[in-house]
């Protein structure tokens, strides 16, 4: 099994308005600590205690997903032309294509995931913008060998990406012991948003603790022990997508 863990204290900070929101970013696109890979180049991790804005800024090309872990946001685009709002459990993917702006509101007490994903930018980069809002109800809840898992994108959940090969779900862990399932020609992107377990792989033994982030790949099975209740959110892509990626382009 080939794993890399990058732990909270070791990912790269970010803030905006002084502090008012405030980031850690387990992967970044330009010269940190982790580069891109497959077809995922940017991951943040934002919270907000008093609530904040980040005013209205462009994107182009990519697809954003944000996925409101607790609390509610409010999003702003110029293809919509007014404040939206996004509450706990909810998601919003924007396929930014030819070019888009939009600005956000983090409200008090609240946390979210940015995540940003390549779906071959020289093709989506002559494409009208658009996106979607997804409430929590829209996302399938099942017991599957042990946890309960929620599918965000994958086995026809109802997210629709032009990025290749992504599937996207969270794990509610009971303590005890668990396995997930990697295939050779994908790889798995893991965020541990709350609890602590502990991996036992191949002789590669590491405790992970609420914030940490870590990769798999070459391997058949991921076996993980909660050592309490746990919330894991994972991202299965590509280990080599079809097209050039931002990351084999630019690394």
């Amino acid at each position: 099994m080939k794993l890399e863990i990058l732990h909270k204290a070791d990912q790269v900070d970010g803030q905006f308005n002084d502090g008012a929101i405030v980031e850690k970013r387990p992967m970044v696109y330009q010269g940190e600590k982790t580069f891109p890979y497959s077809n995922l180049f940017y991951w943040a991790h934002a919270w907000s205690e008093k609530g904040s804005t980040i005013g209205l800024h462009p994107h182009q090309g990519f697809e954003i997903l944000t996925f409101i872990l607790k609390g509610s946001i409010e999003h702003f685009d110029t293809k919509n032309q007014q404040w939206i709002p996004l509450n706990e459990g909810s998601v919003q993917i924007i396929r930014s294509g030819s070019g888009i702006s939009h600005a956000e509101k983090v409200n008090p007490n609240s946390s979210i995931f940015q995540i940003w994903f390549d779906p071959d930018l020289n093709k989506t980069i002559r494409e009208a913008a658009s996106y979607n809002d997804y409430a929590p109800d829209s996302f399938k809840t099942e017991s599957k060998n042990g946890m309960i898992v929620k599918t965000f994108k994958g086995d026809h959940a109802p997210i629709e990406m032009k990025s290749e090969g992504v599937a996207i779900r969270e794990y509610r862990l009971k303590k005890g012991i668990h396995q997930l399932p990697i295939s050779n020609d994908e790889m798995i992107s893991t965020f541990l948003v709350e609890g602590s377990i502990a991996l036992n792989n191949d002789g590669i033994k590491e405790k992970i603790e609420a914030g940490d982030f870590f990769k798999a790949q070459e391997a058949t099975l991921l076996t993980l022990e909660a050592l309490e209740d746990s919330w894991l959110f994972v991202i299965e892509s590509p280990v080599q997508p079809s097209y050039s990626t931002y990351a084999s382009m630019n690394f």
